[in-house]
């Protein structure tokens, strides 16, 4: 037998042409209505040009009553799963809680390996983010996704040639539940600074609670607390700058450096106890704000000086201030030349500005 052969049934009624095999000893007969019946092999027979449709046969063997044939079931490992695991919820998941986290692929070549980025939903929402970072003043979406409760979600692997477009990214958050009422969270809106040099140490990466592996993690949003974001909003400066309360702490007048000639470079100290009297009652962010106010007043004043060196003098720290006066000059006061200031004079903690 082969395909394409007319045959009949033995001890059924009708017939048709063999369609396909299944295994040694199973033909499929196909009716003229286009069905294919798997029939065994000694249960049909190669006739010629006769026409053996239910009805139409003429033989000598004795008909009997037709059987209806059931289509072959389908394997179980074949059907789609529809199954999907529901939403558990932990105590104390209510809470917000959000994070960043970053995972050498290989912690045992950090200064070498690709990086992993996830965003960890420890809690009991459903959270939609937005991921981007900054290109100077505008954003570039790099990743959006919903996230389901108590889970983490992989957003990207990367090399170390694109950590300088890592450095200063926002997430945005929106928070819910499905099937259910829940209490509405507030969306949440973070701007951080991912400093490039902590990913070629190994000591960045700590062990948590999150991933078997030692990762780097920055907090989002942590019992329905927003991070305090590290960047500087003019807008926010100048209206917190107009507000402060009758009470608040009076700062202290900047005074010029002293210099004995012309050419000496003009000396600011943006340490917060060489500016206020007292730092009761402001927050870490406040105090940035108005040092960065004073380096913004101190490069308005001598605007019109052209060749003036100013030695701005940060700390070394944890590098906030100095990494937020890089980023000004670099996008605000593209025309100033800038460098580390004298080692021997000034320590590891002040950059030198020159007025162009």
């Amino acid at each position: 037998m082969k395909i394409g052969d007319r045959v009949r049934f033995i001890s059924e009624v009708g017939g048709g042409v063999i369609a396909g095999f299944q295994g040694k000893d199973i033909v499929l007969v196909e009716d003229e209505d286009g069905f294919q019946i798997p029939t065994r092999r000694s249960d049909v027979v190669v006739v010629g040009d006769e026409d053996y449709s239910i009805g139409k046969v003429h033989s000598a063997v004795p008909q009997a009553k037709p059987t209806v044939t059931r289509p072959v079931a389908e394997d179980p490992s074949d059907l789609p799963v529809t199954f999907k695991r529901p939403v558990e919820e932990r105590k104390g998941g209510d809470q917000l809680s959000v994070y960043l986290a970053f995972v050498p692929v290989d912690i045992h070549e950090v200064s070498k390996t690709a990086f992993e980025a996830y965003l960890v939903n420890d809690s009991n929402y459903y959270v939609r983010y937005v991921y981007l970072t900054a290109e100077g003043n505008s954003y570039r979406l790099r990743a959006t996704a919903e996230v389901e409760p108590n889970t983490k979600e992989f957003i990207e692997e990367f090399n170390r040639d694109v950590l300088n477009e890592l450095e200063h990214v926002a997430v945005q958050i929106v928070a819910y539940k499905r099937d259910k009422s829940f209490l509405l969270k507030p969306a949440v809106d973070v701007q951080l600074r991912i400093d490039p040099v902590k990913f070629y140490k190994l000591h960045t990466f700590q062990d948590n609670d999150f991933f078997e592996e030692p990762a780097l993690v920055y907090t989002i949003v942590e019992h329905d607390k927003p991070a305090r974001p590290l960047v500087v909003d003019a807008q926010r400066l100048k209206e917190e700058m107009f507000q402060k309360p009758a009470d608040a702490p009076r700062p202290r007048t900047p005074q010029p450096a002293r210099h004995t000639d012309k050419n000496a470079p003009v000396v600011v100290d943006l340490h917060a106890s060489q500016l206020l009297d007292t730092t009761a009652g402001m927050s870490a962010t406040d105090i940035l704000n108005y040092q960065l106010d004073v380096f913004h007043k101190t490069l308005a004043q001598y605007a019109q000086k052209k060749g003036t060196r100013i030695v701005f003098i940060h700390g070394k720290g944890e590098g906030v201030l100095r990494q937020s006066i890089i980023h000004e000059l670099k996008y605000r006061y593209k025309n100033y030349t800038y460098q580390d200031a004298s080692f021997q004079e000034y320590g590891f903690g002040a950059t030198q500005v020159t007025i162009r």
